[in-house]
């Protein structure tokens, strides 16, 4: 007998993952390469993190915290909102899935850009519902189109800020606006994952956009800046009703006790938080001026990665750059995105892009992002 596939899960294509650098090193024969994929923290967790796995490991034979009681309320004080309205997820990804499980019926709608955090689209897919793809203008969410595109049918609509994988973000003046003329029945996701990279003053401060009244869930990650991303633990706050509705849905025991420890501890050490956002703002300058002087124009990026049009087939450049031990990722086209990482490993990616330039033809405009 046939296996019997619903349509949504047929036309799904499985994420694809970058190469691990072992495996990488295995296939070329090669020592020494560099993973700049995965816009992950090149310092690594805070030591404080690491010291609380070493005690959290002899507790290991024992269910983590179905409740995640303690880095719950650890988030709570932080932010400043009760702990009823905090949701602790396996990464954010969970959360986005949580939102997908508790407000989608087969049909519904999400509104999203068309060129974001790709694991929107496969959610609502996953889930049976349609997903409604705006645009981007001039690499920004286009957040009057995305309002525009709100029907009866729509239940969520997100909002990556910084964007991923543009870097680009929208300003709070923007947001306010945007909110202004979004529907009750829809529930607005503000999806800040690089939120500790932020240097502009003018990005929103989006815990202030969380009211009984508005629906509005606000996720952030440890993946990021924290550098626990081996652990896949982040959170989302919202309001208490939102809360309750995805607490339902949510498996007991989602988030396991290394990264539960890990979590709180690493929230807790604000110098290596502001340590990393130091080496990425100085790393991603010197980045910005290589690229430059190569003849490229990478975006004006909030993240800790810089989105840059080669000009030529992307995917040529990133087998180039495999070749010599460098991962980075091949978004589309000629659009490659590039983590900002240690000093030298950023030289080396400077110093091996110029050769793959002149040797990759320059792309018709057809292949163009």
């Amino acid at each position: 007998m046939p296996l019997s596939i619903h349509p949504t899960i047929e036309q799904l294509v499985p994420y694809s993952p970058g190469k691990p650098i072992d495996e990488l090193e295995r296939e070329l024969g090669i020592q020494g390469a560099i993973k700049l994929a995965s816009n992950e923290n090149p310092l690594g967790p805070s030591p404080k993190a690491i010291a609380a796995l070493n005690k959290a490991a002899l507790t290991l034979n024992r269910y983590p915290d179905g409740g995640a009681h303690h880095l719950t309320k650890a988030l709570a004080a932080r932010w400043h909102v009760l702990s009823e309205q905090v949701v602790v997820g396996n990464g954010s990804d969970e959360i986005i899935s949580l939102l997908v499980k508790a407000f989608l019926s087969p049909g519904d709608e999400v509104v999203m850009a068309d060129h974001t955090f790709v694991m929107y689209k496969l959610s609502v897919l996953g889930g049976h519902g349609v997903p409604r793809e705006v645009p981007l203008k001039h690499w920004r969410h286009d957040l009057a189109a995305m309002a525009d595109a709100i029907t009866d049918r729509t239940r969520l609509l997100f909002v990556c800020n910084p964007n991923n994988p543009t870097g680009t973000m929208v300003t709070a003046s923007e947001v306010d606006d945007f909110l202004a003329h979004i529907p009750d029945h829809v529930i607005v996701v503000f999806d800040e994952a690089y939120y500790e990279y932020v240097c502009d003053p003018t990005f929103p401060e989006s815990i202030r956009l969380i009211h009984p009244n508005r629906p509005v869930i606000l996720l952030r990650t440890f993946s990021k800046i924290y550098g626990l991303a081996g652990l896949r633990i982040g959170y989302g706050i919202t309001t208490p009703k939102i809360a309750g509705y995805l607490q339902r849905v949510r498996p007991p025991f989602n988030t396991n006790t290394l990264a539960q420890t890990a979590a709180l501890a690493a929230l807790a050490d604000d110098d290596h938080v502001a340590t990393s956002r130091a080496l990425n703002r100085a790393e991603m300058m010197m980045l910005e001026k290589g690229l430059r002087q190569l003849g490229l124009e990478p975006l004006p990026s909030q993240a800790n990665f810089l989105y840059v049009d080669v000009n030529r087939d992307g995917k040529q450049v990133f087998d180039a750059l495999l070749q010599e031990g460098i991962i980075i990722r091949h978004i589309r086209g000629s659009m490659i995105r590039v983590t900002v990482g240690q000093p030298g490993e950023n030289s080396r990616f400077l110093q091996a892009l110029e050769p793959v330039l002149q040797k990759t033809p320059l792309a018709s405009v057809g292949m163009l992002s």
